[in-house]
């Protein structure tokens, strides 16, 4: 490929921009806690000239870079900011300083790749229209994007089309992988508590009305939920979690209270309706059926991620323009993981993209939520690449003319 100004800039600043991941690296911070990462980011975006607006949804970083070519249009950037609660064993020389802490998910790179997105177009504003860089807090379960949504995110800074990017061990590193439709599922949480008459469970098991019973003919069932109230063509996954009941001081007690939960996974409204209200009549019917009660609850988490084709295509065309079409896959299978992001784009449209962070020699790599994963810095250059190119496809930027 040809070598343009953006490619020299890329490795100007590829160094400065490793420096900063690795800081945002060993201070990590759990969601709506990102206090010094929040700070760190919105004095960076200010060093370089962008405007920034703090405290969005809490801990939001919210940077608006405007084109000095006359037009309306407007996107939105998006990169989470959060750490997860894990001991980080990674030994390196920046591994987290905040015990319990670690960045395992890669959220310091992909806030590190929009940093250098925002300093690339803030010195180089040739395009039409405005660029939103947000930076979000707690996408790992703390529910970040709702919280910036219910600050009026897209009230205060208008977005006609919207883009998130992930990385994903296992892929190629800089490599981009997409889809139209559902990308990720909604990922739910349930929980059912049964109660009954506890007792001894040597002498006199039969005056008690046994929950265990319950438990595991409920347990059974739930997949029967998958197998026979979802159609085969549609995607559901349930799993237990956790079973908490009796106690290993105690184990010739049946006991009188049991609490068992999981997760629901699923692609469609209709499908996420029928598991949450069929879990509830499984768990009454089983807990009737032996004589007990049940209590259940059922938590939505984040949506389905459902892809746009019309942002599906800008995002295609911008990993081509950034590593060329036979490193981008533009059907990737979609998951069953969660993700919060889907939460805005039920409000605008957009498109998920993910870019490889690298595969050993031996075909190993170190997971995701792992204590040993660490995001691979020499991906940076080739995402902030693919955000100068959505903008260059959403808003017409010229890559030819580059300020140092």
């Amino acid at each position: 490929m040809t070598t343009t100004g953006l490619d020299r800039w890329l490795e100007q600043n590829h160094a400065e921009l490793t420096a900063i991941r690795q800081d945002i690296h060993a201070h990590p911070e759990l969601g709506l806690e990102e206090h010094r990462t929040a700070a760190l980011v919105a004095a960076k975006l200010r060093e370089w000239g962008v405007e920034v607006t703090e405290g969005v949804g809490g801990t939001g970083v919210v940077g608006v870079v405007r084109g000095r070519r006359p037009g309306q249009g407007a996107i939105g950037l998006r990169a989470d900011m959060d750490a997860l609660a894990l001991n980080e064993e990674t030994g390196l020389p920046y591994a987290s300083q905040n015990p319990g802490r670690m960045h395992a998910c890669g959220h310091d790179g992909h806030t590190t790749m929009l940093l250098g997105a925002a300093k690339y177009l803030a010195a180089n504003p040739d395009f039409a229209g405005s660029v939103v860089l947000i930076f979000q807090p707690a996408e790992e379960g703390r529910g970040g994007a709702v919280a910036m949504l219910q600050d009026k995110l897209f009230e205060r800074f208008p977005c006609d089309a919207i883009y998130g990017l992930h990385n994903s061990p296992g892929m190629a590193a800089s490599s981009f992988g997409t889809c139209n439709g559902p990308m990720l599922a909604a990922a739910d949480s349930w929980q059912v508590i049964f109660r009954g008459v506890g007792g001894h469970g040597g002498s006199q098991p039969h005056l008690s009305t046994d929950i265990t019973y319950a438990q595991a003919h409920f347990v059974l069932g739930l997949q029967g939920i998958v197998g026979r109230n979802v159609a085969p063509l549609d995607t559901c996954v349930i799993s237990v979690g956790y079973v908490h009941a009796g106690s290993q001081e105690a184990s010739n007690v049946v006991p009188s209270e049991l609490v068992i939960g999981g997760t629901a996974r699923t692609y469609s409204s209709e499908v996420r309706e029928l598991v949450e209200r069929r879990i509830a009549e499984l768990a009454r019917a089983t807990a009737q059926a032996w004589g007990c009660s049940a209590e259940p609850s059922y938590r939505r988490g984040p949506s389905a991620l459902l892809n746009r084709p019309e942002q599906v295509s800008v995002g295609i065309a911008a990993a081509t323009a950034s590593v060329g079409a036979a490193q981008v896959n533009g059907a990737i299978r979609p998951g069953t993981g969660g993700e919060d992001f889907a939460e805005m784009m039920q409000i605008k449209p957009g498109a998920f993209m993910r870019i490889g962070n690298g595969v050993e020699a031996d075909g190993s790599f170190k997971g995701l939520h792992t204590p040993l994963f660490n995001f691979n810095d020499a991906i940076i250059p080739d995402g902030v690449r693919y955000w100068v190119n959505v903008v260059n496809e959403e808003l017409g930027a010229d890559l030819r003319a580059v300020a140092a």
